[in-house]
């Protein structure tokens, strides 16, 4: 692991020594995540309330630069210059690199209508059998554990061959006994859990970003 790559958790322990227990599964996580990317695969991300807020957050740090520049390749720039000078000097001036990840949680006619139509605790495992390949990475966070539509997304996540990393509470859960890796931050209380995982996901934002970007 890249010593800022590194750095990032150090840092995450220094502000939080209480998430000590969790370091090795943080770094396993990272791993499935790092190889993952490494292979031009792609994460996906589901929760519930909060954690659907969560989803969200994520996405928008990997999809675009967190903390660090993250300037489009030159070949992929000199073509859109080619294609059209003015626009294509815009562009490859604003647009970012991206870590590719998908929130389940934004597609609002899918969702609405697989719950009308179906069955509302399979909405997540759709969206990941119409996305999701196999050894892509699906982030299943639910402060309990055990919320049943994100469980049925780890069943079928299993079935495709993706990997699977929980991010719940303390407790032993439906989701850590699935799951390949389990962060589960020392907390019992929805809030508290919920206050726990956003720095943890910071962190592994920051060492994907600090391990594909920083030059």
């Amino acid at each position: 692991m890249k010593k800022s790559v590194k750095k990032e958790l150090d840092i995450l322990l220094e502000r939080y020594p209480q998430l000590e227990i969790c370091k090795k599964d943080i770094e396993d996580a990272y791993l499935l995540l790092e190889k993952a990317y490494d292979n031009n695969k792609k994460l996906l991300v589901a929760g519930n309330g909060g954690s659907a807020a969560d989803s969200e957050h994520i996405v928008g740090e990997l999809m675009k630069s967190f903390k660090i520049k993250r300037p489009l390749n030159k070949r992929l720039s000199d073509k859109l210059k080619k294609i059209d000078p003015i626009r294509g000097e815009k562009l490859s001036m604003s647009l970012e690199t991206p870590l590719r990840a998908i929130p389940l949680t934004s597609h609002i006619s899918i969702t609405t209508a697989y719950m009308n139509d179906a069955d509302p605790l399979g909405v997540y495992a759709q969206q990941l059998l119409g996305y999701g390949d196999k050894d892509d990475v699906f982030l299943a966070i639910s402060t309990s554990g055990n919320s049943e539509n994100i469980v049925n997304a780890c069943v079928l996540a299993k079935a495709l061959g993706i990997k699977i990393i929980g991010l719940t509470g303390q407790k032993e859960s439906k989701i850590s006994n699935i799951a390949d890796v389990c962060i589960r931050v020392p907390e019992i209380e929805t809030y508290k859990i919920q206050e726990l995982h956003l720095p943890v996901y910071h962190t592994l934002c920051l060492m994907l970003e600090n391990k594909y970007f920083n030059k």
